[in-house]
């Protein structure tokens, strides 16, 4: 079984990881601007990711769905409900382009310095023209997942990530032609372009494979279809709770980079580096995550509740075991990790203690990813989300406000330990335990569920 999850884990790992790497070239890049645009553009994407992640959640809906319907061999209802789920993507793009276009909300509420904001205006209106289509790949993305096909997935990733440098080279620098400016330097702000501009062609190259690959032709989506109410309120008891889910956990870092942000450009930067790495290393547990749950839910679908535990628990101890390697190199090697985002000094020295942290953080962050997929193929999403409302925001984000912005300037014995950012990584860290116990203690009453109920039959 660790055979079949880690043949649909790599592709998927390969997928993220590249799509990783679009975030980690953007802050590489603008490290090499200055500190002012690395500040801007983690906050900017803090944003663009907390709205993105929100909707694309309620999409991911259909993973599970279709999953199941696969393993029943239910292939026309798979093609139904993709249509539903591309005129949710549609619905969904208002409120998000509606979101990132109210650039001096986002402005007023971070406060960050004047050189800062002017970049961070600029990434935010780029990145609300490139959310229609992520929102749309996310669709293809889901069912790609669910069929057990992540190569494509990770195909089109690779392709936006050959893209990145020199787009992002273009429109960081601009284009001089002798005394013609072509194209003007945007600084960090070109980072939000140059992703736009990647996310429209993935979503035209995902909808020419959906459309001339045999395997997805033999579930008949064929357009868009009506909408109809039935599948699309399926898809929306399902995905609200899994958007909220992210909503909730992007947005606990979205509001630490916010706080943060008012205690200047290193200490913002600082955070944008340990955030990313947390980020980087999350891909690994994701991408486990992602083929248990493909694996779990088309043996429900099947009527195999035996082997979907098993595949469940195989996916534990892998996502347990690699997560202790990850964060024990992680932590051996912080130094030199961060040497690669960042040449200036005070932003390094500050990075150094968050990164430990976040090597802890790591071991909690891939056993509840691995169980809230586990659970998101039994479609149970609305316990998780109440789970990470108070563990993420309760104890994460306000503990976290707490041990930095009280603790941290009391003058207490305990404050250089919790000051500034680390005492928003400390509560994060702590917050992510608490959501695996209580996310297991979901998962077993499952189980119990199951086995009581094959017993009774």
């Amino acid at each position: 079984m660790n055979k079949d999850i880690l043949k649909l884990a790599w592709p998927v790992l390969i997928g993220q990881l590249a799509v990783m790497a679009n975030g980690v070239i953007d802050t590489v890049m603008a490290g090499r601007l200055s500190a002012a645009d690395v500040a801007a553009v983690g906050l900017g994407s803090s944003i663009y990711v907390s709205i993105y992640i929100g909707l694309m959640g309620v999409l991911l809906a259909l993973s599970p769905v279709a999953a199941q319907h696969y393993g029943a061999g239910r292939f026309e209802e798979i093609g139904a409900d993709v249509r539903q789920a591309l005129w949710l993507a549609l619905l969904l793009m208002i409120p998000g382009c509606t979101a990132l276009g109210f650039t001096d909300l986002w402005l007023a509420f971070a406060q960050p310095p004047a050189e800062v904001a002017t970049i961070v205006r600029h990434y935010l209106l780029a990145a609300a023209v490139g959310l229609p289509a992520a929102l749309l790949f996310r669709v293809f993305y889901a069912l790609s997942n669910a069929i057990a096909r992540p190569k494509a997935v990770m195909v089109i990733n690779l392709a936006g990530l050959a893209l990145k440098i020199p787009l992002n080279l273009l429109f960081m620098h601009g284009w001089q032609l002798g005394e013609h400016t072509l194209l003007p330097a945007l600084g960090g702000a070109g980072c939000g372009v140059a992703t736009a501009i990647v996310m429209w062609l993935s979503a035209l190259l995902s909808g020419l494979i959906a459309w001339r690959r045999p395997l997805y032709r033999r579930f008949h989506i064929g357009g868009l279809g009506r909408p109809e109410p039935t599948r699309l309120r399926q898809l929306l008891r399902l995905g609200l709770p899994i958007g909220a889910s992210f909503m909730v956990e992007v947005t606990s870092f979205t509001f630490m980079a916010v706080f943060l942000a008012r205690l200047g450009a290193t200490v913002a930067a600082s955070h944008q580096i340990a955030a990313n790495l947390a980020a980087v290393c999350y891909m690994l547990p994701l991408a486990l995550a992602n083929a248990t749950s493909v694996l779990v839910a088309q043996s429900l679908g099947a009527a195999q509740h035996d082997r979907a535990r098993l595949y469940a628990i195989h996916g534990l101890r892998l996502a347990l075991g690699c997560a202790l390697v990850v964060g024990a190199t992680l932590f051996l090697a912080r130094e030199r990790v961060i040497g690669w985002y960042s040449t200036d000094a005070a932003v390094i020295a500050t990075a150094v203690s968050l990164v430990a942290i976040v090597a802890l953080f790591h071991l909690f962050d891939a056993v509840q990813a691995m169980i809230s997929f586990i659970l998101r193929a039994h479609k149970i999403t609305t316990l998780p989300m109440i789970v990470y409302l108070v563990s993420l925001w309760g104890v994460g984000l306000a503990g976290g406000w707490w041990l930095s912005f009280v603790v941290g300037r009391s003058g207490s014995a305990w404050a250089p330990y919790v000051a500034a950012a680390k005492g928003f990584w400390i509560a994060a860290t702590l917050s992510l335990g608490l959501a695996s116990v209580w996310l297991a203690a979901i998962l077993v009453r499952v189980w119990r569920r199951q086995a009581s109920g094959a017993a009774g039959s």
